[in-house]
């Protein structure tokens, strides 16, 4: 396979039409799940480390997407929390369980709340924490990682357990092991993909939801761009409905 811009587009447009083809089952079912939450005046949660964080910000505080939801991130240990700034300079700190439990601390996680965790292994210690916390407290737990990849790992939490072993829901993004997809003669490869996947499987998530809002008479509660006329109105009325639950900063 050649090393070139064409080869990533053909990748990625298989890529696209076999979570299609395989996935809108999972993503009915988390549409489901969110639903019921948003109906009952709930948050959906999000959360995701390394280039996993992508989709809390795909999913978060963005225009066309829904309001009631949050980003969970290691940094907040440190800029909410009372960790100093070194704890999160180990480039490797994602796979610290303890981190977890303490940005779950620091959440404004209600009882009707939702919470999907992103992550392409499914293996690291704070993934797999995450999903143990909230599982314990009673949430429903959505996850949106790579099969292949997490099934050939062994995990990093003590329990050994991997993600999609302990949601709810599991949503398969199809990226392969190792995440990058054009061979390299060393036998590497290079192109990943699962941050392409995780983003159009948001949007078809945030499109199932929506939907099924509406079918329930119940009004969709999704931002407009800032940058529109009217938009600013619009989605500091609805923030405000949920002060206190959701985060919105630049950071």
């Amino acid at each position: 396979m050649a090393v070139n811009g064409a080869a990533v587009f053909t990748e990625i447009r298989s890529l696209l039409e076999r979570v299609e083809a395989t996935q809108q089952d999972a993503v009915a079912q988390a549409a489901d799940l969110i639903a019921d939450s948003l109906a009952a005046e709930g948050v959906l949660h999000i959360f995701g480390t390394g280039h996993s964080e992508a989709l809390a910000m795909e999913l978060s505080g963005r225009a066309g997407g829904l309001i009631p939801t949050n980003k969970l991130a290691l940094r907040d240990s440190v800029l909410l929390g009372d960790l100093p700034t070194e704890a999160l300079a180990d480039p490797k700190a994602e796979r610290d369980p303890e981190l977890a439990r303490k940005v779950w601390e620091l959440a404004p996680i209600k009882a009707d709340d939702v919470v999907l965790i992103a992550s392409q292994s499914g293996g690291n210690g704070s993934t797999v924490e995450m999903a143990l916390i909230a599982k314990a407290a009673g949430h429903k737990v959505i996850a949106l990682t790579s099969l292949a990849h997490s099934r050939a790992i062994t995990s990093r939490h003590p329990s050994g357990s991997r993600l999609f072993e302990l949601a709810d829901v599991v949503i398969d993004n199809g990226a392969p092991h190792g995440d990058a997809i054009l061979p390299m003669p060393d036998g590497s490869a290079v192109c990943a993909l699962s941050s392409i996947a995780n983003a159009a499987i948001a949007q078809a998530i945030v499109a199932e939801v929506t939907g099924r809002l509406l079918d329930r008479g119940v009004e969709p509660p999704i931002y407009r761009s800032a940058n529109v006329e009217g938009g600013d109105v619009h989605n500091d009325s609805w923030e405000a409905r949920y002060a206190g639950r959701i985060r919105r900063s630049a950071y």
